[in-house]
């Protein structure tokens, strides 16, 4: 099977989800990748082993990338093309799939080969249950969840520029791009994430989270109800509405698992949660619980971590 995957970058690094995403292909069958224009992205990507070709245009918009992608699938047909589960890959690849009047499968988590071909997995009903599927058809599209996939290891690949024409179907030029001033929080790349909810209280209790998720050089993440009471900005939301995240270590402290919260945090490889409600959802999934007062708690905790500092 001839597998393409997309790269995908900010700033000249390409996004975890996309390296991720080497490491299924490369589980599938012939793999081989995709960057427009940002070459520097395509040889930090090499370096795990991909072959890369970047498209160069002067042209980034959406539609001028989908424009340059199809010309690029329809000379190299590839059997399966993945993107990585973020806003632009979840753009790219249902407009992609309608030109080719082929399948698209969204936020899947797992990849297996199945005949000839292959399986989705991804989860449904809020994360409740998984849903198996597969696509008919020569070519397939899937935008893959950031955390399902291990980043592969160090490996030799190869980096080659080919000139992308530019399409007359393109109907939207970018002319002018503001950087906007906001919190850089990045959830989705942490290895450690300290997220707070409800049961933290206040913005004071607040403060509890943040002070544990810089001893432990993590994130600090926040529950829907604790970023609608301020005490954290909507940059470090996590969940269906917010980020989907996959962590070594996610610690949840005073945060009681509502569906939206729990989908999102379903790929962290250790979970810790902290709740005074010994029902509490979060229960269900942590690795180890701690039944409560988060806030009597987490103070123990913060000054045991310094004294083994």
């Amino acid at each position: 099977m001839k597998v393409l995957v997309y790269i995908e970058a900010k700033e000249g690094t390409p996004l975890q989800g996309s390296l991720e995403l080497l490491s299924a292909a490369n589980g599938l069958g012939e793999a081989s990748a995709v960057a427009v224009e940002d070459t520097e992205a395509a040889k930090k990507a090499a370096e795990y082993g991909a072959k890369v070709v970047v498209l160069k245009t002067a042209d980034t918009s959406e539609d001028a990338q989908a424009a340059a992608l199809e010309d690029y699938i329809k000379e190299t047909q590839p059997e399966l093309v993945l993107f990585s589960g973020s806003q632009l890959g979840k753009d790219l690849a249902p407009r992609l799939a309608q030109r080719f009047n082929a399948g698209c499968v969204t936020d899947v988590t797992v990849i297996e080969k199945s005949g000839a071909g292959v399986e989705f997995v991804r989860p449904a009903y809020g994360g409740t249950v998984l849903e198996r599927m597969s696509v008919a058809g020569s070519i397939q599209f899937a935008t893959v969840r950031s955390g399902s996939f291990a980043k592969p290891e160090a490996a030799e690949g190869s980096v080659e520029e080919k000139e992308a024409g530019v399409s007359e179907a393109v109907k939207a030029k970018i002319v002018d791009a503001a950087k906007e001033i906001a919190e850089a929080v990045d959830l989705e790349g942490a290895d450690v994430i300290v997220t707070g909810g409800r049961g933290m209280g206040d913005a004071e209790g607040f403060k509890l989270v943040e002070e544990l998720a810089s001893l432990l050089g993590g994130v600090v993440g926040a529950s829907r109800p604790a970023i609608e009471e301020g005490w954290a900005s909507r940059a470090h939301q996590v969940g269906q509405s917010g980020k989907i995240v996959a962590p070594k270590l996610y610690i949840a402290c005073g945060v009681s698992g509502a569906m939206q919260h729990v989908s999102g945090i379903m790929g962290s490889k250790y979970i810790v949660a902290i709740n005074k409600d010994e029902a509490a959802s979060i229960f269900d999934i942590a690795d180890v619980g701690i039944v409560g007062d988060v806030k009597e708690i987490l103070p123990l905790l913060i000054e045991e971590i310094k004294n083994r500092k």
